[in-house]
């Protein structure tokens, strides 16, 4: 095949694109949309019969439809939802494990608590070897003090927890 024949065979291929480009094209301008009372938007009606509803011609760039998504409720349940159920058995052993590993977990944090407010000393702790300086006092002071307070919220967060699991 020479130079020649492929340039021609380019142009019958670019011929037949521009052909079928312009009759897409011309399909595109036969159909009209129409904006209809209620935000409906259709291409399935003649024009008098979007006359006589009372809808609109839209000029411009295709409308684009986007389904809302299903509501939880309205789905119906699925059958692999039963599959997924737990034994009721291995959900009280579960539930007290839970109840065990937090009633330690709680022990060890009320033990912590009692320390840090036998050190903290109503406010008033023993001064350290490495505080000379009164300001490194007082910013301990300062730091048990929070200790204690984050203490009491971890304290009162594993008791919520305790009090949803099951007896």
């Amino acid at each position: 095949m020479n130079r020649c024949n492929v340039a021609q065979i380019g142009m019958h291929f670019g011929a037949a694109f521009l052909l079928c480009s312009a009759g897409l094209a011309s399909a595109e301008t036969e159909t009209q949309m129409y904006r209809c009372p209620g935000d409906l938007y259709t291409n399935a009606l003649s024009a008098k019969e979007a006359r006589d509803k009372g809808c609109r011609t839209l000029e411009g760039a295709p409308i684009t439809v986007i389904a809302s998504p299903k509501r939880a409720g309205s789905a119906a349940p699925s059958p692999s939802a039963s599959a997924n159920k737990i034994d009721p058995q291995l959900q009280r052993a579960r539930d007290s494990d839970a109840r065990r590993i937090l009633e330690a977990e709680l022990r060890r944090e009320e033990d912590r608590l009692t320390e840090l407010r036998k050190e903290y000393n109503s406010g008033e702790p023993e001064r350290l070897g490495n505080e000379r300086n009164y300001q490194k006092y007082i910013d301990r002071t300062a730091d048990l003090k929070a200790s204690i307070a984050r203490k009491e919220s971890d304290i009162a967060a594993i008791k919520r927890e305790l009090s949803k699991l099951p007896p």
